[in-house]
């Protein structure tokens, strides 16, 4: 992405990002469909947790757009969606019912991102300095790059995930790499 991009175009590139993931995943199959389903479970674990870290405190306090009442409306859309998702890989692409249940995490997931860029997205470009949109587009990265590969309901606010965070995230990649070692 371009560096003179800000918080909200990257935001946008990645729900554009993640809804192209979830075609591929219905699209795939045998271990082609695990490794697509991995990609959209890690895309949209570190997403999310980007979004609670950085977004959605800053909606918090846009108080003509109702901050306080977006912001807890998008938290529980994530929290519907990570128990979703972990169900979903809890129980394997191969699982009874995958199917089915991917379509509903889409329509959630995507339900989720449209009220994002409906309600939460217009009101930051209009309340934050561009120079400071694109100055949080790095630390939106940042906290991407640190975040947790896998879902974990309960950490929908920035305290949660700074306090938890860290430590799910090293659980999560050392599984990750004892799961890539099995294969």
């Amino acid at each position: 992405m371009p560096d003179n991009d800000d918080l909200i175009d990257v935001l946008l590139t990645q729900h554009a990002q993640i809804e192209e993931q979830f075609v591929l995943v219905a699209g795939s199959t045998s271990d082609a469909r695990r490794d697509a389903f991995d990609d959209l479970v890690r895309l949209l674990a570190a997403h999310e947790t980007a979004e609670e870290e950085v977004v959605h405190p800053l909606s918090r306090g846009l108080a003509a757009a109702g901050g306080d009442a977006m912001v807890e409306d998008r938290l529980l859309e994530e929290r519907q969606a990570k128990e979703m998702l972990t169900a979903l890989v809890d129980g394997g692409v191969d699982a009874e019912g995958f199917d089915a249940g991917l379509l509903v995490l889409r329509d959630a997931v995507l339900v989720h991102a449209r009220h994002e860029e409906r309600y939460e997205f217009p009101h930051l470009r209009a309340s934050v300095p561009a120079d400071r949109l694109r100055t949080l587009a790095g630390v939106l990265r940042a906290a991407e790059a640190a975040a947790p590969t896998r879902p974990h309901a309960g950490t929908e606010t920035a305290k949660a995930n700074l306090l938890a965070g860290p430590p799910l995230a090293v659980i999560d990649r050392v599984r990750d790499a004892v799961r890539r070692a099995s294969d």
